[in-house]
Formats: C-alpha cells, sequence, structure tokens
C-alpha cells in the first residue's frame, strides 16, 4: 500500500460517520445544502485529539478547515461516480472480507490459547525427535503400520537409549532422527509444540501425528526464554565520498582500539557510526527479541553478552562492520504487552484449527444447524473415478432444486453442493473411499457457507464494524479522487511543474557547504598537536602515522564537501577557509581545516525535482480546494461553532 494512501485513508478514519444520521438538530455547516452536524463533529474531534501529532490541528478553527475539506473533497467523489467503479467495489469487497476475519472468531478459545502460547514463549525446550513420514491422506493399512513402527521405536529408546536408536534409524527419506536444538512456542507446527512442552525433561514423549506423519519426541532441557536486549552499535560501512577512508574492517579496528583505550562508546558512535538512524543517539537501538532482526550474526553477538556494559569485538554482517555495546537485557515482556501480538500469532499459525472448529459450532447453533449431516447418498451414487481425475461432470438429470440445508433464513440446495463439489475436485490430491470424500466435501461446503452468510450480514449486526468499513469506503474514495486529481501531475503536468519551478526559484537553493578535511579525537591536546602539523601542510597519512603511534588510535579523519547539517560540523561552526578552533562536539573534540567554501547555489530543475513535484501538487490541491468550495458552497453556523467552543473548554 502506498505511503500517500495510508496517509488519505488515516485522514478517513479521523472523519468517522456512523451508521445512521445523528438526532442532533444542531447543523454547524452545510455542504451544497447537505447538513453536517455539531455531534459528528465534536465526535471525531474528540476520537482523534491525541492521535494528530501537529499542534495546530488540535486547534478548533485549524480543525475545522480540515474537516470542510475532507467533506468537500467526498462530495466532488460522489459526484464523479467514484463509488460506482469496478475497481473501487472489488477493493471494498476484498477488505469487508478480510476485516470480517477480526470478528468472525470464538474469542474464548482464542483467549485460552493466546495464554497458553504465552507461556511457551516464556520457555524454550531443547528436544530430539523421530519421525515416521507419512501423508496426511494416507489409507488406513500404512497409518496402522507407521504408528505400530513409531511405537516399537520408542519401546526401543526406553531401552537402548534414545539418541542410540534416533542415530541408527535416521535414513532422511522414511524415517527422520534430528537434533532440534532449542526452540520456542511458534517455532514448530501446533501439536508438535504442544507434544514437546508437556513431556518431562529426560523423558520421551508418546507417538502423536502431524502432517508430517508419527513423531516420539525426547526432551533433553527446557530453560527461561532470553527475552530482549537493549544494545548500542556501531556501523561502518564503505563511503566511497570520503577519499581518506580505510576499508570499513581497518575502520572498525581503528575505533576498537579506541574504545579500549578508554574512549566513550556513545561519543564514538555519534563521531563515526554509518547507521545513521541511531548515531546520534550514541548508537542505541530499539528493543529486540531472538528472530527479530534480519540479521542473525548481529543477534547473536547481542545475546551473547552478559553484562550491562559488556562490548563486542568488531563482526561482520551483511549489512557492514559493526561493534555492540549492551544496555540492559529484559525478560519475556508482560501478558497483556504482548497479547495483540500474540492474537495474531495465533491466528496464523496451525493452532488456528482449534479456533475455527469452535467458531463453525458457535455459528451452527446460531443459525439452527443439526450437527447431524443431511442423507448425503445421492451424491455419494452420482460420483465416480473420474472425481479424482478431475474430469467429473454433474449428470444431466442432476436434481438440482432439491433442498439441503438452511442457513438461518437462506435455504441451500443440491445445485449449490453439486456446483461445489464440481468447482472443488481440482483441489482433491489423494484417492479415498467416495463416501469419506462426500462427507468432507459437505463439511467444507457448510462451513465455508456459514462463515460467508455471517460475513454478509456482519455489517447489520456488529456495529464496530460498520463503522470500521465506513471509514474504509471514505478512504477508497478520497484516494481515488486525490490520485486522479493531484497525485499523478507528475506525469501529466510537466509542463506546469517546470513554469512552477520557474516561478519560484528561490525556495530551491543549495546551502553553504566547505570542502573539509575534519579531525575527532576524544583529547583536546591531540588535536592541538594535529593543528600544528596540518599547518606546516603536512599529509594527512603522514599526520596519522606520528599520531596514532604503538598501536593506538587517538585521531579519525574525515573529508568530503558538507554542509551544516553533517554530523561532522559543529552547530557553531565558523565557515572560513584554514584551520578552524577545537571545538568540542560529539562528546569529543573536532578540529576542521576548510580547503575551499562553496557559497549558496542554485539547484537545477533535475537536483530539486522531488521537492518541487511535492510543492506543486501543494499548490495544486490548495486551488482545487478553492474551486471546490466554489461548487460546492459551505454555509457555517457560527453560533452553533461557538458553543461547540465552550463546550470543550470545560
Amino acid at each position: 500500500m502506498q505511503l500517500r494512501y495510508l496517509f488519505t485513508l488515516f485522514l478517513a478514519c479521523t472523519m468517522l460517520i456512523v451508521k445512521g444520521q445523528s438526532t442532533d438538530k444542531d447543523v454547524l455547516f452545510t455542504v451544497s445544502e447537505e447538513p453536517v452536524h455539531a455531534s459528528e463533529f465534536l465526535r471525531v474531534y474528540k476520537k482523534n485529539l491525541d492521535l494528530v501529532q501537529d499542534e495546530s490541528q488540535k486547534d478548533i478553527d485549524e480543525y475545522l478547515k480540515l474537516f470542510t475539506n475532507y467533506k468537500l473533497k467526498l462530495k466532488e467523489a460522489r459526484s464523479l461516480d467514484l463509488h460506482e467503479k469496478p475497481s473501487y467495489i472489488r477493493e471494498l469487497t476484498n477488505y469487508k472480507k478480510q476485516l470480517a476475519k477480526n470478528y468472525i472468531t470464538d474469542s474464548k478459545v482464542t483467549d485460552e490459547l493466546v495464554k497458553e502460547a504465552y507461556e511457551r514463549m516464556s520457555y524454550e525446550v531443547n528436544a530430539n525427535h523421530i519421525l515416521i513420514k507419512l501423508n496426511e491422506n494416507a489409507n488406513p493399512q500404512d497409518t496402522l503400520a507407521a504408528y505400530n513402527r513409531i511405537t516399537k521405536l520408542r519401546d526401543r529408546t526406553l531401552n537402548e537409549g534414545f539418541e542410540i536408536v534416533r542415530a541408527e534409524v535416521h535414513n532422511g527419506q522414511t524415517v527422520f532422527g534430528e537434533k532440534l536444538g532449542y526452540f520456542g512456542g511458534f517455532k514448530m507446527v501446533y501439536k508438535f509444540e504442544s507434544a514437546a512442552f508437556n513431556t518431562g525433561v529426560g523423558k520421551v514423549s508418546k507417538p502423536f501425528r502431524t502432517r508430517f506423519g508419527y513423531h516420539i519426541v525426547n526432551v533433553l532441557d527446557k530453560r527461561k526464554s532470553r527475552g530482549e536486549r537493549t544494545v548500542a552499535h556501531i556501523m561502518v560501512i564503505e563511503n566511497k565520498q570520503d577519499t581518506l577512508a580505510e576499508k570499513p574492517e581497518v575502520r572498525i579496528q581503528d575505533i576498537y582500539k579506541k574504545l579500549n583505550q578508554g574512549e566513550a562508546f556513545e561519543a564514538l558512535a555519534k563521531q563515526f557510526s554509518d547507521d545513521k538512524s541511531t548515531s546520534s543517539k550514541g548508537g542505541k537501538m530499539q528493543p529486540f527479541s531472538g528472530g527479530q532482526l534480519r540479521s542473525k550474526e548481529f543477534e547473536d553477538v547481542a545475546f551473547s553478552l552478559e553484562n550491562e556494559g559488556d562490548i563486542s569485538k568488531p563482526f561482520k554482517t551483511q549489512f557492514g562492520w559493526h561493534i555492540i555495546m549492551l544496555h540492559n537485557k529484559n525478560p519475556v515482556s508482560g501478558f497483556e504487552a504482548m497479547k495483540p501480538e500474540l492474537v495474531e500469532k495465533v491466528k496464523r499459525d496451525s493452532r488456528s484449527k482449534l479456533i475455527d472448529d469452535a467458531l463453525i459450532s458457535k455459528l451452527k447453533s446460531k443459525y439452527g444447524i443439526s450437527e447431524n449431516r443431511p442423507n448425503l447418498d445421492y451424491f455419494i451414487s452420482i460420483l465416480n473415478d473420474d472425481y479424482f481425475k478431475r474430469t467429473w461432470k454433474l449428470p444431466q438429470d442432476f436434481k438440482g432444486r432439491q433442498p439441503l440445508v438452511k442457513i438461518d433464513n437462506k435455504q441451500y440446495t443440491y445445485n449449490n453442493f453439486g456446483v461445489y463439489l464440481s468447482n472443488t475436485q481440482r483441489n482433491t490430491r489423494e484417492k479415498e473411499t467416495l463416501e469419506s470424500l462426500v462427507r468432507k466435501k459437505y463439511d467444507a461446503f457448510l462451513n465455508d457457507n456459514l462463515i460467508k452468510y455471517q460475513e454478509d450480514n456482519l455489517e447489520f449486526e456488529n456495529d464496530d464494524y460498520a463503522n470500521i468499513i465506513a471509514e474504509y469506503r471514505d478512504g477508497l474514495l478520497l484516494f481515488d479522487l486525490m490520485e486522479n486529481t493531484i497525485w499523478n501531475t507528475a506525469k501529466t503536468d510537466s509542463i506546469s511543474i517546470a513554469d512552477f519551478y520557474e516561478s519560484n526559484k528561490a525556495n530551491y537553493i543549495k546551502p553553504k557547504r566547505v570542502d573539509a578535511v575534519v579531525a575527532s579525537s576524544a583529547k583536546q591536546k591531540t588535536l592541538k598537536k594535529v593543528s600544528k602539523l596540518l599547518s606546516k601542510n603536512m599529509s594527512i597519512d603522514r599526520i596519522k602515522s606520528l599520531i596514532n603511534s604503538n598501536n593506538q588510535v587517538d585521531v579519525i579523519f574525515t573529508s568530503g564537501i558538507m554542509d551544516k547539517s553533517n554530523q561532522a560540523i559543529p552547530k557553531d561552526f565558523e565557515f572560513k577557509k584554514g584551520i578552524s578552533k577545537i571545538y568540542k562536539h560529539n562528546d569529543a573534540f573536532t578540529l576542521i581545516n576548510v580547503k575551499d567554501i562553496l557559497s549558496q547555489e542554485q539547484k537545477t530543475f533535475d537536483e530539486a525535482k522531488g521537492l518541487v513535484i511535492s510543492d506543486y501538487q501543494n499548490h495544486k490541491e490548495q486551488k482545487w480546494l478553492e474551486g471546490l468550495s466554489t461548487k460546492y458552497p459551505i454555509k457555517l453556523n457560527n453560533e452553533v461553532l461557538e458553543s461547540i467552543k465552550k463546550e470543550l473548554k470545560k
């Protein structure tokens, strides 16, 4: 989803319109004679007061401007029949279906599974297992044979030792004997996870089945989860613009030497870390848990640090070279903090089948469906082996009008189920008895239609769901309108954009910059030596060899063209040629040798194009809104507005 779409959708969400017109007679304003009530404005203002970051939007008059602009845009979108577009209808339908999943569930079973999942995420199990591979749709004979085999293997493990049997029977094809290491909740399929967590340390589980076959699991150890780590890091990547820069591995080793010399980690991160998102904070990162980062190497090093303040040796990941300092270790978060994340994981995990089963049971009860299947003999009689070849067709004399099952007030016929059978034969992978096949197909047919019936009626049964759909419905309209009216101007208004640039050149200026070499050190006296050597026109390499002696790094140089915003430049630095005074900067000392000063310079159109397009779009939108306010006149009731202000001041 595009970022600007998210902004539009957020705006729509702030302008919630509830089902049914308000009975409040106080009209705040009208848009082309269509009333907008004070109660609606108050509701959305209060609802979103804590969400807006721009303080001006908390001002009643400023918020009213946003609100009226929103109403103007919606009026225009509907006048253009954007809500009739097939793409709009299709996307809204898909969203309704996706959103309904959050409302069509069995909350009791979900809550129980979430609590269980939290307990399991609080621990890690170290286990090995033996698997007899078996197809999910295996026939009864093969199933019994696999069960008997795993049972005999379990008996052997109890007598001979699990590891001996595991190593002997593993062939990597039909039998797998594997060391799994430590794992926590959600790392294995639910049945396997349950067997592992419910088996005592040193014990071997009873045989159990997953979709892979029959298993036994030997639990070697259980331990508390490693929880979260908060670390700071210094990252070095190759900087092709720095003509003096060494290879990343050389630079990171120099920084590591400075750490061992006693210099502060935070100061060095501010000076030299190439991770701009953390360097200004001394390299400090957001807390993370195992599996959360994209780099396993980084996580492994972070979790290997034991004490606060411990610093790793330099190491490499796919992102560059790093040094990590441990800030603190946190155990697994509290249940309430983790609950939203756990709910989503449970719904995506194989344990979700328990939730689905509970939901179907609840819907059957709600809509008056018997637990007993109707007589399906007719369907068994019309099926044949063509079904497994995916060539089966309904017979010409098919009794399609015969009633089959009724969900609430909606009657489903033989024809509904017959069409379902025909359409789903391509999903039938393994041959089985026709009786078994028809039973499974009917259960799936009924379950699908129970959920669909609930989805179709959810907007009339659940106000919260209905309100969110209303928000999204308007958000889609606004996105469509803004995209076609404003955002696509970069493709269609190239001449106008170029003219806008010419008329506003003064807004697109390169700032004053310096071509300079910056020396950074933790010691002021070191930079005094550097200053003297620079005044003698000594090369940087020669200065480094003199200052950074005895395998000790006292100064690091950075070079390039920089403006005031560069992290290496002190805020109070005066732009002039020559060697500067020594500044206290980023918890260290800085000396700057300015070789040249580059004055302010006009940006070319290509250099400023992104900003120009953004400014032009804002300009065009403002003009467009002025036109809409003429097309759809707004009449404000100032008396009602004053009463709103008084109410909000209470």
